[in-house]
């Protein structure tokens, strides 16, 4: 995997403030037009870091879109959605099976009792953070006979308002991951500190991604650590110059949501 070059641009600015310029997409079009305005950035950040923009993979989030607006996105080429609320992803599931190559990650905290949804349908689920979890999501998978890409999710700031493991406890929860057969532990996620200092969000990302180098030096064998999910509408170009390889895209792609990432944060809900 390519690695962030050793000076990418310290200038890049979040764009959290552009809530609400984001036109919502209505047509097939329209979201051809935005997906190709993403991917640009994508490019010119990977430019920026020195990067392979084929090291990068797009998840647009589709949280709140309704299946309509889904369909057109399918059309413009969407074939991977990432979504918070597994009861609302799991509905769009069953809605849209005729839509046999359509994808789906869970991105948001996950209660165990939802678990049995995730293993029925999801791809991927980016939000494991409990042993707990993890034993019941491997359980219900066995029953499924089906098996799980996952990544870890960590506290990179520190917030006591998000989800996540501590970054001092990755390394733990990591040695106990092969005894769950069903789950493949793909890499790291994160959510970065919700700031207009883009120097507070990248401190974010780097920190998640020196501990993934330095975790890389005892995972168990089996465990991956190559993917880094990090990185939204608003500062997923600073998360590319320090090593992205997922970007959770939401708001730039489907259009503005009704209220601002801001009234997500210090919440649990802001994946895109």
């Amino acid at each position: 995997m390519n690695t962030p070059g050793p000076d990418p641009s310290s200038s890049t600015p979040t764009r959290h403030d552009l809530h609400g310029r984001y036109r919502t997409a209505e047509t097939v079009e329209d979201f051809r037009h935005n997906l190709a305005a993403v991917q640009s950035r994508i490019a010119a950040a990977c430019e920026r870091a020195g990067r392979d923009v084929a090291s990068v993979r797009l998840l647009p989030v589709s949280k709140t879109i309704d299946e309509a607006h889904i369909r057109r996105a399918y059309a413009a080429g969407c074939r991977f959605l990432g979504e918070n609320k597994v009861q609302e992803a799991h509905h769009k599931w069953e809605a849209m099976q005729d839509l046999a190559d359509l994808r789906w990650s869970v991105i948001g905290h996950l209660q165990t009792n939802k678990a049995k949804l995730v293993a029925r349908f999801a791809s991927e689920f980016q939000a494991l953070d409990s042993l707990r979890l993890a034993e019941t999501l491997d359980r219900r998978l066995q029953q499924e006979g089906r098996s799980l890409d996952v990544f870890i999710q960590v506290n990179s700031s520190d917030e006591d308002s998000k989800y996540g493991l501590p970054p001092g406890q990755v390394d733990g929860f990591l040695q106990a991951m092969p005894q769950f057969g069903a789950l493949r532990v793909r890499g790291l996620m994160t959510l970065a500190m919700f700031s207009a200092e883009a120097a507070q969000v990248r401190a974010c990302f780097i920190r998640l991604r020196e501990l993934r180098d330095r975790l890389r030096q005892t995972a168990p064998a089996g465990v991956e650590l190559d993917g880094l999910s990090m990185g939204m509408s608003g500062d997923f170009e600073i998360a590319i110059e320090e090593g992205a390889t997922v970007v959770r895209v939401g708001q730039a792609i489907f259009g503005a949501r009704a209220v601002p990432d801001s009234h997500y944060w210090p919440g649990q809900d802001a994946h895109g």
